[in-house]
């Protein structure tokens, strides 16, 4: 093994000094961004952690943690950490009832909640979870039974100052191989499932990942990265470890209908992120065009063109993608605060066109895959590489191989050690001499480079016998400018379908540029609105083998949500919960299917 076990509390430890900036970390409150310096945040979990000593949590115990992303976050986690208790991190989408199962299936001891409205949603169930000794609020409350978190702090402040060597003591004990975490799979079937996660699992995964990210933190003056994906999720606690072993400020956004404004403000170096937020950004800046005219246009589309051509292996002449970048390139890396270096991409597949077009304007894009299962990082492009459409190649440490049904199997030290009190599905999910089986489908070309086609379960078999893997047809669907979302239908049928919901901004706009008037009702059935959906699904389908096509589709108004259960908090679709809401929809395409 290349990395020696450690703990996620020594590569935090090792970045402060590493840290020029002097901030830890910022979060943005009410517009205003509010940044702790590195020697305060250090002050505020050892007296966190003190606080919670004093509250009874031992080593072992497991701590809830309900709130959005701040500086507070990073304090709670690092403080449950020392105390060598494990932290549950729960997504502030999550309903109740899924909010209750995990604190009784944890067993949390102290549940932190963001604030009255986040707590909201759990108050009415609290009283029947019994084994929450305390519940913490980390911006105040107006319940008298909560606690605060001033309240905690300064406990352990005035415990620190009775016996000055305890947080060092307790620090100490904590070992690589001790748990770390429970992460509860949102999943898109069945109840959440307690992923375990140790020390080493993540710390040495966060060591591993650092080595592809795609810059040297030593070349920026004051660098920084912005953050908006939930820390809930393993994909940015990780990124957040790296950030503090590196010695990077992130600064966590309070609204991503503001993420513009924030990228000028922070001026990031670098952002991870999920496919949504590039698609909507590159949707955005092609729309932009349409308010062009002339040679301008010509000349604007010209340059995006180059941009969506882009071949690392075959990469545009000199003086091409000089004129463009002058012309264009430039503008669009402004929109990003003018000093970003790169996009790491997870969570979910990345269109090609997308990544094409955000590494030809002179911004690195890699596409990297893995689980919460696997800490997260399985594979990403190395450092200096890249091959667009592949989810690269395995990180330190890390095998892959394909199953003989095209599953994607992994091994290394950053595979769980199971799920929490369900030895049945650990054991389906790891076996064959340790072979954790992700439930992908992908395949490894001559190079190593990992290819990654959707999930094992949302292949579909036509009533023709072909296989379809529905995530790259919907992937290729939302890269146009009139479709926010689509689901691809047609298990057992002849052929496949589609539930598309518009863009209805941007198809408002073309309304405008026609000089037609936007429908007040029965948007889905208007025959422009049609007409224009058809015309991208055509494109779309040039691209397809012929049972992939897509034959028919049907328009919804209203997007699929997080609250309404159609998709996970990372955005993925729940293909059972969509066939089920929308079976009338569905089946209306399919009526007449014989005729």
């Amino acid at each position: 093994m290349k990395y020696e076990p450690t703990t996620i509390l020594s590569i935090v430890e090792q970045g402060y000094e590493k840290n020029k900036t002097g901030v830890f970390s910022a979060v943005k409150r009410n517009g205003e961004w509010i940044e702790t310096s590195v020697d305060d945040f250090k002050q505020m979990v050892r007296d966190l952690a003190l606080g919670l000593h004093e509250l009874g949590v031992r080593k072992g115990d497991k701590i809830s943690l309900h709130a959005e992303n701040s500086t507070e976050w990073l304090v709670i986690d690092q403080a449950v950490l020392s105390l060598g208790a494990a932290v549950v991190p729960i997504y502030t989408t999550q309903p109740g009832e899924q909010i209750k199962y995990i604190l009784e299936n944890s067993e949390a001891k102290v549940h932190f909640v963001s604030n009255d409205e986040v707590f909201a949603e759990t108050k009415p169930l609290i009283k029947e979870v019994t084994n929450v000794k305390a519940i913490v609020s980390i911006l105040g409350s107006n319940h008298e039974k909560l606690r605060t978190l001033d309240e905690i702090l300064e406990m352990g402040h005035k415990k620190g100052e009775e016996d000055p060597s305890l947080f060092e003591k307790l620090r100490n004990d904590v070992e690589p191989d001790d748990l770390a975490t429970l992460i509860y799979t949102s999943g898109t079937t069945g109840v959440p499932k307690g992923v375990m996660l140790t020390h080493h699992n993540i710390a040495g995964n966060a060591l591993a990942a650092y080595e592809i990210f795609p810059f040297e933190v030593d070349k920026y003056e004051k660098p920084t990265v912005l953050s908006y994906l939930p820390l809930a999720h393993m994909f940015e606690r990780t990124a957040s470890y790296i950030y503090a072993y590196v010695g990077i400020p992130p600064y966590y956004i309070e609204d991503t209908d503001e993420i513009k404004e924030d990228f000028g403000h922070v001026k990031p170096i670098y952002l991870v992120t999920v496919p949504r937020l590039l698609e909507k950004i590159v949707t955005g800046i092609k729309v932009k065009g349409q308010e062009m005219s002339g040679i301008k246009k010509q000349l604007y589309y010209w340059a995006v063109n180059l941009a969506e051509d882009y071949d690392p292996d075959n990469p545009p002449s000199k003086w091409k993608w000089k004129i463009a970048d002058k012309l264009v390139y430039s503008k669009i890396r402004e929109l990003f605060g003018g000093r970003m270096v790169g996009f790491n991409v997870g969570g979910a597949a990345l269109s090609p066109n997308i990544a094409r077009f955000i590494n030809g304007i002179g911004i690195y894009c890699g596409l990297g895959y893995g689980l919460t299962e696997t800490s997260p990082v399985l594979t990403g492009p190395p450092k200096g590489e890249l091959n667009i459409g592949s989810s690269g190649k395995p990180i330190a440490d890390v095998e892959i191989k394909i199953a003989e049904d095209g599953e994607i199997l992994a091994k290394g030290p950053y595979i769980m050690k199971g799920y929490y009190k369900m030895p049945e599905k650990t054991e389906e999910a790891i076996y064959d001499e340790g072979w954790f089986h992700t439930g992908d489908i992908g395949h490894l070309d001559d190079d190593g480079w990992l290819f990654v086609t959707d999930r094992k379960k949302s292949l579909f078999k036509l009533s023709t016998g072909k296989y379809v893997a529905p995530q790259p047809i919907e992937n290729t669907l939302v890269n146009s400018g009139f479709i926010e979302q689509a689901v691809v239908v047609g298990s057992e049928h002849k052929f496949c379908a589609a539930l598309i919901v518009p863009n209805w901004e941007n198809m408002k706009k073309r309304f405008e540029t026609k000089a037609h008037q936007f429908p007040d009702e029965n948007i889905t059935e208007n025959e422009f609105v049609v007409k224009r959906i058809q015309k991208e699904i055509d494109k779309v389908n040039k691209e397809l083998s012929k049972w992939e096509k897509v034959k028919r589709f049907k328009l919804l108004e209203d997007q699929f949500t997080i609250d309404d259960g159609e998709i996970t908090p990372t955005l993925k679709i729940k293909r059972n919960v969509i066939n089920k809401k929308y079976k009338e929809q569905i089946d209306s395409i399919y009526a007449d299917e014989e005729s």
